[in-house]
């Protein structure tokens, strides 16, 4: 990972949609790194609206849908749909196709290193696990690469095989005790990952998630290349509300047959979290491109400019640092208004701290790239 300065872009000449799409995105995970979510549901707010608004800010527990078990997806969307730029920028200064391809397979490797060494740590052991976002980014970003090229058709095909595949390994997988598709930790995912021994036995999560959901990449790369186009602002923002729209209704409509489980990424998840993706990316491009909103554009961009950083900073520890440091202010200042709420309040100054971070690397022009 490395800093690029005077000549990386600000925010003019961008898609500024997808700056914004991706900064809301990165603000609620690091969010999430400073407990923020965690006090929210504090047992002593039970029975709030509160409370439950909050619960969203969870993954739910196995079958069904919250507003949280679309972080990911949106995540590994907003990688696709920034594909087509990438490479693009890439071709228009000169790279070779196998220059561009030797700087894929290496961003590839490197998200797979990161994501291993965040989460190497085991009981007393190291382990690999394949379970986390920048682990399944290597796998879906590298696959979606490889078709991009192709017709449309040929890569919806794909994302439809692979969702397809998934379905069937599920359902037939024969080994007695793991042949309960949607069941936790009796199901095809779970005995793969005890195979390496990188199973998650209490929160069900599985490696083999990055198959079905390089969908969601290989959507956000068509998007992309949908947005790259020169249909009229108003064609492509029809073709990414129609496409949602049929996602999220078939989505929900495959329930009954296929539960809606984001810990095992079911095709219904898959389709529901994609049709969730394309339409908020088309608010986005219709609000900030079409209209020109720019309120509070810059605030959410300047942390998705520095995504990779700041997750990898609040990850290995520093949410918890700023943590320390603001905790004996906040609790001599404000613990007049209880425990819960001084909990909540360090959280947002963390938080604070954490966007000022983003912001001071933006006003230096300073942008970590892999």
């Amino acid at each position: 990972m490395t800093p690029e300065n005077a000549h990386s872009p600000g925010l003019a000449g961008r898609l500024q949609s997808l700056d914004f799409f991706r900064g809301v995105t990165m603000f609620l995970l690091v969010a999430e790194f400073t407990a923020l979510f965690e006090h929210l549901t504090d047992p002593a707010l039970e029975g709030t609206w509160l409370y439950q608004a909050a619960l969203q800010f969870h993954h739910h527990p196995w079958n069904g849908l919250r507003f949280w078990d679309l972080i990911q997806p949106f995540f590994m969307f907003i990688v696709g749909v920034a594909i087509p730029f990438s490479i693009a920028n890439r071709r228009k200064r000169g790279q070779t196709a196998g220059q561009i391809r030797n700087h894929v397979l290496r961003r590839s490797l490197l998200l797979l290193l990161l994501g291993w060494g965040l989460y190497c740590q085991g009981p007393g052991h190291i382990v690999f696990r394949f379970q986390n976002v920048l682990a399944q980014l290597s796998v879906t970003y590298l696959l979606a690469y490889l078709v991009m090229d192709k017709p449309a058709r040929v890569q919806i095909i794909f994302s439809f095989v692979l969702i397809a595949i998934t379905e069937i390994i599920y359902r037939t997988f024969p080994i007695e005790g793991f042949n309960h598709p949607f069941t936790p930790n009796e199901n095809f995912g779970t005995w793969l990952d005890l195979q390496y021994g990188g199973a998650d036995l209490n929160g069900y999560w599985v490696s083999f998630n990055a198959i079905p959901t390089t969908a969601h990449t290989i959507w956000g790369v068509l998007a992309g290349q949908l947005l790259m186009s020169e249909r009229t602002g108003a064609q492509k923002l029809k073709i990414l509300l129609i496409s949602g729209a049929i996602g999220v209704i078939a989505g929900y409509a495959l329930n009954p047959v296929t539960p809606i489980i984001k810990r095992i990424c079911t095709s219904s998840f898959i389709l529901v979290s994609g049709g969730w993706a394309l339409l908020a990316l088309a608010l986005s491009y219709w609000l900030i491109d079409i209209k020109k909103w720019q309120k509070g554009v810059l605030f959410f961009a300047v942390v998705g400019m520095n995504s990779l950083f700041i997750y990898l900073f609040a990850h290995v520890g520093g949410a918890d640092l700023i943590g320390k440091i603001v905790s004996p202010f906040t609790t001599s200042l404000l613990g007049w208004t209880g425990e819960v709420a001084t909990l909540v309040l360090t959280s947002l100054a963390v938080l604070a701290a954490m966007w000022y971070l983003c912001y001071w690397l933006y006003k230096k022009r300073i942008f970590f790239r892999i």
